[in-house]
């Protein structure tokens, strides 16, 4: 237990007495603290972490031991506690001999399962995550343990029961077959290999080539994965969502095999997923893949965390405290010592930092290997193109593209590239060009199909009768153009070939070899068997527009994440980007995504925005932010903007006052210092309600 407010200190302490919110606990008869029941002879009192979202009861509370659930009260179990006249769920932390409220201490009421679901690792790296990122360990521990199940519960309890006491249910470690020429054409990729593979803990960003005949992303990661299990070392591997985890799983399955491997991920459903948790967490597997809940997996002497992709935005928690699965595994690798690898076709500038910072090394293949093993890349805005074809900077499909795609589909399936899903997804005046709202709510309306008449994309309302509010005409025009609209173009372009569309909820994982034109949003392309013949990136000057940090490091990574779907150069395969942006298109078509991101960190560094800092936000009502401020007492080296409001639109409506936000920049050396101040006082906001809730969250990249 913390101890108790000094000015509480002339009273008998009380566990209990100071939480706010609520009510004192109402004498019971049987209710006599340690004495109730024969507490436990040996560690009689558990800290318990209590499941609840309340910032101010974020610590530890003790509980006496009865006797007789001693044996099933251990570090990590499951139990149901009383709490200010509830009853709550929590997990016991530890046990300890003694207590600082010893005489009035309440028993633990039951234990749910003696199951270890939240380790004493995984607790502290929640501990961890919690105060980088200013939220609560409770908030976190929710992410890392699933949702119990009790039937599975009692399954692995009896399947343990039946287990020899000196069995760990571990098939020993074999050779087995390895994919260590994935990691071959990398300049210092063996002796990566190697040394993970003698029991080090090395550290590393690769740069996946694109288009390889023999490998792909998946095989690296599986070669690294493996050569830490055959060390009789566990490994945690995490990618953005289900359609790479499908890929990841063949390929570690091949590198492993199935029985030493489980998947977490939420799409599996409840009774799956939480048995593959507790393989885990029993010691059953030494291997974990999955989404983002998986950089918590419970594996035993974990000697390898890897991500793919962690410039993906999916990688990002959906719930508080909003934390990124690469700060998850980073943190985890410092307090385990383990290694530590990041791949993918784009480098992040945050992944740039690791390796400029000396923390990680570059694995990347040689130039005269990547050259070997990359498609063309042809940019519609150079000057050769530009002079030959002077429409080519209006036009969505330039011919050059046009070109491209017709001989494509004479070799195989030709992969097109467009921002957005749906049909149309925003309207505009056709006579003064703007946007067109809803009259109700003022959301922007769009179409979703040829036919479909306006439909509003807030309060999804049908616009019939729509007149322009700026000049008064009643028609529109198309702003931008969906997946489905371009799939309906392409379709007359190319008459006698098949159209396959895959966005949105729609999302198509597998196309075959055959002739086809394959319209995709991005992170929505499909594997082609044999790779696609050519790619086409249209909408890129789009894509780059957004007022956004990111905009240009996210556009370029999934111009790479598309382009690595397209044959090598030496077997036909072509990409046609249409963009004009020199920066992020002359990096494509030299595929250099360390150039990119190391320029991109060193213009930040400039600015001093992230990742070069840390940042966070702050956001709540105006009143509410301002005290919340005050109480703050940040350092001078914080850079503080705003407060402003979040969005106009919303001013007033349903009485309550438009959200206003503060941004905070900091650096690394009063981060801790920072996140630390963040965290007590939205506490003691929570404790004292002096003011409305103000939402806390830190590296808020998305918000830039």
């Amino acid at each position: 237990m913390h101890p108790e407010d000094p000015g509480a200190a002339a009273e008998q302490p009380r566990q209990l007495s100071l939480l706010s919110g609520y009510p004192p606990t109402p004498p019971r008869p049987d209710d006599k603290g340690v004495g109730a029941a024969r507490p436990a002879e040996h560690d009689p009192v558990a800290r318990v972490l209590l499941d609840t979202h309340v910032p101010h009861l974020d610590r530890p509370f003790d509980y006496a031991v009865p006797a007789d659930l001693a044996a099933e009260a251990v570090p990590g179990a499951r139990v149901k506690v009383s709490f200010a006249g509830q009853e709550l769920t929590g997990f016991v932390l530890e046990r300890t001999a003694d207590s600082q409220f010893m005489q009035r201490l309440q028993p633990l009421r039951r234990v749910l399962s003696p199951l270890p679901v939240l380790t004493p690792a995984v607790a502290r790296l929640a501990e961890d995550v919690a105060a980088r990122s200013a939220g609560t360990v409770a908030d976190v521990v929710r992410v890392a343990v699933p949702p119990r199940v009790a039937r599975v519960e009692k399954e692995v309890e009896q399947r343990l029961a039946e287990t020899p006491a000196h069995s760990t249910g571990l098939s020993p470690q074999a050779p087995g077959p390895s994919h260590d020429p994935a990691l071959a054409d990398y300049a210092g990729g063996a002796a990566f290999l190697a040394e993970l593979g003698g029991g080090g803990s090395p550290r590393a960003v690769v740069e996946v080539m694109p288009s390889h005949p023999a490998h792909d992303w998946t095989d690296v990661l599986a070669a690294a994965v493996g050569a830490a299990w055959r060390a009789g070392r566990g490994a945690v591997a995490v990618v953005p969502d289900q359609k790479a985890l499908a890929r990841l799983e063949r390929s570690v399955v091949d590198e492993i095999g199935a029985e030493h491997v489980v998947r977490l991920h939420a799409d599996d459903g409840p009774t799956q997923r939480y048995r593959a948790f507790l393989a885990a967490a029993t010691g059953q597997v030494r291997v974990v893949i999955g989404t983002r809940s998986a950089a918590y997996a419970p594996v035993d002497d974990l000697g390898l965390v890897c991500c793919y992709d962690d410039g993906d935005e999916n990688l990002v928690e959906q719930r508080a405290p909003y934390q990124h699965v690469r700060d998850v595994l980073l943190l985890r690798a410092e307090r385990t010592g383990c290694a530590a690898l990041f791949a993918g076709h784009a480098v992040s500038p945050e992944a740039q930092r690791l390796v400029a910072s000396g923390w990680a090394r570059r694995l990347a293949p040689a130039r005269d290997v990547l050259r070997l093993h990359m498609p063309r890349i042809v940019s519609t805005a150079d000057s050769w193109h530009a002079a030959r074809d002077p429409l080519a900077s209006r036009a969505r499909l330039p011919e050059a593209a046009y070109r491209a795609a017709r001989e494509g589909l004479e070799r195989g399936p030709v992969l097109v590239q467009v921002a957005r899903a749906g049909y149309a997804p925003h309207l505009a005046c056709e006579r003064c060009r703007e946007p067109a709202r809803c009259v109700h709510c003022e959301g922007p309306l769009g179409v979703v199909s040829r036919r479909g008449v306006p439909r509003c994309g807030w309060c999804g309302r049908s616009a019939h009768s729509w007149t322009c509010a700026v000049c008064g005409s009643a028609r529109m025009r198309l702003v931008t153009v969906g997946a489905l609209r371009t799939a309906e173009e392409l379709g007359r372009a190319f008459p006698q070939v098949p159209v396959v569309a895959s966005s949105g909820e729609a999302v198509r994982t597998v196309v075959p070899a055959t002739p086809a034109l394959v319209v995709a949003t991005p992170g929505a392309e499909p594997v082609a068997e044999g790779r696609y013949s050519a790619g086409l990136l249209l909408d890129g000057n789009q894509m780059l527009m957004r007022p956004a940090l990111r905009a240009a490091e996210q556009t370029l990574r999934r111009w790479f994440n598309a382009a690595a779907l397209v044959r090598r150069a030496r077997d036909g395969g072509v990409v046609v980007v249409t963009a004009e942006h020199e920066s992020a298109v002359g990096a494509l078509v030299r595929w250099d995504p360390a150039g990119h991101a190391e320029r991109e960190l060193a213009e930040r560094q400039a600015l001093g925005l992230p990742p070069a800092v840390r940042s966070a936000a702050l956001t709540g009502p105006a009143p509410a932010v301002a005290a919340f401020l005050a109480d703050l007492r940040l350092p001078p080296a914080v850079r503080v903007i705003g407060p402003t409001p979040v969005e106009e639109h919303e001013s007033g409506r349903d009485g309550e006052p438009a959200p206003h936000r503060v941004l905070l920049f900091f650096g690394y050396g009063v981060a801790a210092e920072v996140t630390r101040r963040l965290r007590a006082t939205r506490s003691k906001a929570s404790a004292l309600r002096k003011h409305g809730p103000v939402q806390v969250r830190c590296d808020v990249t998305d918000l830039l």
